[in-house]
């Protein structure tokens, strides 16, 4: 039996009973554990407190992961809200039947608006096109459309300026068909403790948000708190936006909480093909690696293609028989080498792991993104569609869909 077709055959720490792969003829999957999503969910309710509710961010296919099997996950693990970033991603969760309240978290081109208002789920605002542009369409089409007004208060990349901030929402007066139900700003560098920078921006929304209900009334929801926010308990306002944490990775290893979270993807594949080398072999595009003594060297049908990045080059390892094994050569676009010299009884169709946990030793996504310089969002968001997505835990409902 194919070990990824019976996980942990032979395999010391590898969990049994995992769904066998749907892409026999190339083992490579990433296995997503929706019971550790929702896990990670309810620490994020619970620590937003009872005053508050969860917007679960799940753009970008909820960052790799499946946005429709998240998004009902979360919602079933007391998120109140989803958050996406285009409108076909709103259309993608609509049409699996998910009809839970959604905020587009970006504004589009005025000329769509007439799509925008069709779409059923609250809107970003922040200039003054869009919002004209929306209220004709509204209008014409006889609905009101809710809308968040995004105010930049240092991050640098869309909103409004808090000093536009007032004249905007009186011109909003005029638009009747616009329903302003949420001020929201992000902040730059939250992940960092004690950071003026991010007491600024929250005293500034603050601000924002008071003289704007000074004029206009309550707004339903307040909203600048994303994932470091949430784990510092500094979460400002009535709704918060948690998103790396709720895929098992904080913004920063030192955040409290962050070892409460639960990692949710597992990257596996399986040995293709195994060689006996002496040393002195150069391996892989341009010879980046030479053995330095008589190698056993492993090929994995998985590459950058997959995600699994090129940056990680001679740096990065894997997990075989719960064992690491470091990646030597450049990685390519579908196959990367191993070296599993040490590692006794490697045989070919054996298990390997490259994100996550193999027996007593474990890769991370932060790991991997110290290797490429990055952050593990990008890792996240990095694995390709042709890597198929192999769910488990979570409700039924969710594991079907």
């Amino acid at each position: 039996m194919h070990p990824l077709r019976e996980p942990g055959a032979g395999l010391p720490g590898v969990t049994p009973g995992l769904p066998a792969l749907p892409n026999a003829g190339r083992p490579s999957c990433a296995r997503i554990d929706l019971e550790a999503f929702a896990h990670n969910v309810r620490l994020a309710v619970r620590l937003a407190g009872p005053e508050r509710r969860v917007l679960a961010v799940v753009k970008a296919d909820a960052y790799g992961h499946g946005a429709v099997r998240a998004a009902r996950t979360a919602l079933a693990a007391g998120a109140a809200k989803l958050g996406v970033a285009t409108p076909g991603e709103v259309r993608s969760l609509r049409a699996a039947g998910i009809d839970a309240p959604v905020l587009l978290l970006s504004e589009v081109s005025p000329e769509r608006a007439a799509e925008m208002t069709r779409l059923g789920c609250s809107l970003t605002l922040y200039t003054l096109a869009y919002a004209e542009a929306l209220a004709r369409e509204a209008q014409h089409a006889g609905r009101r459309v809710a809308v968040h007004l995004k105010v930049d208060t240092g991050m640098g990349r869309i909103g409004i300026a808090p000093a536009d901030a007032l004249p905007f929402v009186a011109r909003l007066r005029d638009f009747p068909h616009l329903v302003l139900e949420g001020i929201m700003t992000h902040p730059s560098e939250a992940e960092r403790r004690d950071s003026p920078v991010t007491a600024g921006q929250i005293a500034t929304f603050h601000e924002v948000c008071g003289a704007i209900e000074a004029i206009a009334g309550p707004v339903r929801w307040r909203h600048i708190a994303n994932s470091a926010l949430v784990l510092l308990g500094d979460p400002a306002g009535n709704l918060v936006r948690p998103g790396i944490m709720l895929y098992g990775s904080a913004p920063a290893p030192d955040l409290p909480f962050a070892g409460d979270l639960r990692p949710v993807m597992c990257l596996a594949t399986a040995v293709a093909f195994l060689k006996r080398v002496p040393a002195g072999t150069p391996l892989s595009y341009g010879g980046t690696f030479t053995t330095r003594r008589e190698s056993l060297i492993a090929t994995l049908p998985i590459g950058y293609a997959d995600g699994y990045r090129r940056a990680f080059s001679n740096r990065a390892s894997v997990l075989v028989r719960g064992r690491r094994a470091p990646v030597v050569g450049t990685v390519c676009m579908d196959l990367c080498l191993v070296d599993v010299t040490g590692i006794p009884g490697v045989s070919v169709g054996d298990e390997v792991v490259l994100l996550g946990t193999q027996g007593e030793e474990r890769i991370t996504a932060d790991e991997l993104a110290a290797h490429a310089a990055t952050i593990s969002y990008e890792i996240f968001c990095g694995i390709g569609p042709r890597v198929p997505r192999v769910y488990s835990g979570g409700p039924a409902e969710c594991l079907d869909s």
